[in-house]
């Protein structure tokens, strides 16, 4: 069991990192045997994972002994995406140049390597979130079609998420759920991610008998793709706005 409260008599943490106090989050569980840190991958706090007996101020102490490694790592995020005129987001692998008219229709068009849009400025930024969304549920839902007919399972619930410690996952009764920024990825990324969970649906683990199920349903290179994700994936929690 994960326990990711403060403990009776624990005060939120905190390390100044070149001028920016971060927030330190730590998670105690039961299988961990030794203390490991990771920076969110939207830059926002540092996570701790301790065994179940350990101490804040412990963690405390080890996020101070990396303030090194963690200013290098805050220092490689990419900027945020600036939602607004001239600024870029990334759709499918590309980025695409924000062009906003007011007086042109609210509806969002891909013009080559510029998306149009028109409507009000104040509300282009959750707009343009929203009109991400729409746009990975369309082309996952596709996904997740032609990946079930090729695995001749029927087509499950579907659900778009946000968490920032998986790209996707199939609960023990078939509702799968892709997080929602994979749209920005490369479609060969997204892909990999869907075809993972789909071959879930065959086999509950990730037996040889999985990775061999997957590597039949995949049409890609599953290694390139989780690279993709390794490298680059932290990039695709940055906020929007």
């Amino acid at each position: 069991m994960i326990d990711w409260l403060l403990r009776p008599g624990d005060q939120p943490l905190s390390i100044d990192i070149d001028g920016r106090l971060m927030p330190l989050a730590i998670r105690r569980t039961a299988t961990a045997r030794r203390m490991t840190m990771r920076l969110a991958p939207d830059g926002s706090e540092i996570r701790v994972t301790l065994p179940k007996w350990g101490r804040s101020a412990e963690a405390l102490d080890f996020a101070r002994s990396k303030a090194s490694w963690l200013a290098a790592q805050l220092a490689a995020l990419p900027a945020p995406s600036r939602l607004d005129d001239g600024g870029e987001v990334l759709f499918r692998g590309q980025r695409l140049t924000i062009a906003h008219d007011p007086a042109r229709p609210r509806r969002v068009a891909i013009d080559g390597a510029v998306l149009r849009v028109g409507g009000p400025a104040d509300s282009l930024p959750a707009r343009l979130a929203r009109w991400l969304q729409t746009e990975a549920r369309g082309l996952i839902a596709a996904d997740l079609d032609h990946y079930c007919l090729h695995a001749a399972r029927p087509v499950p619930r579907l659900m778009l998420s946000s968490a920032q410690r998986r790209w996707g996952s199939c609960a023990g009764d078939g509702t799968i759920r892709i997080n929602w920024r994979l749209v920005m990825a490369p479609d060969f990324v997204r892909r990999s991610v869907v075809a993972h969970e789909v071959t879930h649906l065959v086999h509950f683990d990730h037996s040889p008998r999985f990775h061999a199920f997957l590597g039949a349903l995949y049409e890609g290179d599953i290694r390139a793709a989780n690279r993709w994700l390794k490298q680059h994936g932290r990039s695709l929690y940055l906020p929007l706005g």
